[in-house]
């Protein structure tokens, strides 16, 4: 906690509109107005290993918080509790790997990005192993702060070679990453939503299927080009249908596979119309999506007006999630407003 946030720790917060803010330190994401799937992940693996022996699931003192619980539920004999020991929990999994399982390891992504990034480097990336590592509270989804908001984890695991990284937006999404996930011959680490996750993508696009590698055109636009992860695609869209109301025309490209990256289809988009281009993501400024999008047009030459909508370069304070998120701007509202004051 910052010296300044542990000044203001007992003072009432104002949320929006005036009201006193909430005491709750962790909060369901708003989604109002959308279906709810209750943990998908877990649902999804169990529906897995019934066709595939090699799935193993493994946690660190966490499978309530990471949905692992249902697979241990269904599951004993294949369900390992490994205790509060990170490092230990990756060690496992890359042994299990060597003996030709698929595990699954599940904790917090700080504590993974942090405290057991060294065992994931040396014994599961270096090694090509098959170990999946699903972790819950990416970015700014809980309250807590610093010590358990994992605003980095993105750039972190972006630079470990050979790790695919996933930021899923929905229940849609995570569903249908668990099984590209195992088909995948090789290291995954994937954000997760957890508890009772929203339905989004395919309210806006019927037809969508979660796509390793592959970026997909969620809701067509002539003004603006939103370029979008994890839950920020479901801001985007809210904003997107908030914005038509006042004549502004925005698209929404959701990019749940940030490495490998879908270059091709980002340059093709990002090179129609003239459109402003906007990034958005739950994670720091510094090496997320917004970086990587950047990177991709300079050296393709393609240069349109171009904006981050991300988390600030700093450790961030403590509290109720929808007064961080409107605080940090990651609300609709401020997503919205953000897009019009760049226009």
């Amino acid at each position: 906690m910052t010296l300044a946030s542990s000044r203001r720790k007992y003072e009432p917060r104002k949320a929006p509109g005036g009201k006193v803010a909430t005491s709750a330190m962790i909060a369901s994401l708003e989604a109002e107005g959308y279906d709810t799937v209750a943990a998908p992940f877990g649902e999804a693996l169990v529906e897995a290993a019934r066709k595939d022996k090699r799935i193993v699931g493994l946690t660190a003192d966490l499978s309530k918080y990471t949905d692992l619980h249902v697979f241990a539920k269904a599951m004993p004999e294949r369900f390992y509790q490994m205790g509060m020991a990170e490092a230990l929990l990756m060690s496992a999994a890359a042994g299990m790997a060597r003996e030709g399982f698929i595990p699954f390891a599940t904790t917090y992504a700080v504590f993974a990005s942090r405290r057991a990034y060294d065992f994931i480097a040396m014994a599961i990336a270096e090694e090509n192993l098959p170990v999946k590592v699903v972790c819950a509270l990416p970015g700014l989804t809980t309250g807590y702060g610093p010590s358990h908001q994992a605003t980095e984890d993105l750039a972190i695991f972006r630079g470990l070679p050979g790790m695919v990284v996933i930021d899923p937006c929905d229940a849609c999404d995570i569903a249908g990453m668990v099984p590209a996930m195992i088909a995948h011959d090789g290291p995954v680490y994937a954000r997760l939503l957890r508890g009772k996750v929203p339905s989004v993508l395919t309210r806006h696009k019927p037809d969508y299927r979660f796509q390793l590698g592959k970026a997909q055109m969620i809701r067509e636009g002539r003004d603006v080009l939103v370029i979008s992860t994890g839950l920020m695609t479901m801001r985007a869209l809210d904003a997107a249908e908030a914005l038509a109301s006042d004549n502004v025309d925005v698209a929404v490209l959701h990019v749940p596979t940030i490495k490998p990256l879908d270059v091709a289809t980002i340059l093709a988009e990002a090179s129609r119309g003239g459109r402003l281009v906007v990034t958005a993501e739950n994670h720091s400024v510094n090496g997320g999506l917004g970086e990587a999008v950047a990177k991709a047009l300079l050296l393709a030459g393609v240069t349109p007006r171009f904006r981050m909508i991300a988390l600030p370069d700093e450790f961030l304070e403590a509290g109720a999630l929808p007064t961080l998120h409107d605080m940090y701007g990651l609300s609709v509202a401020k997503v919205k407003d953000q897009i019009k004051g760049w226009l």
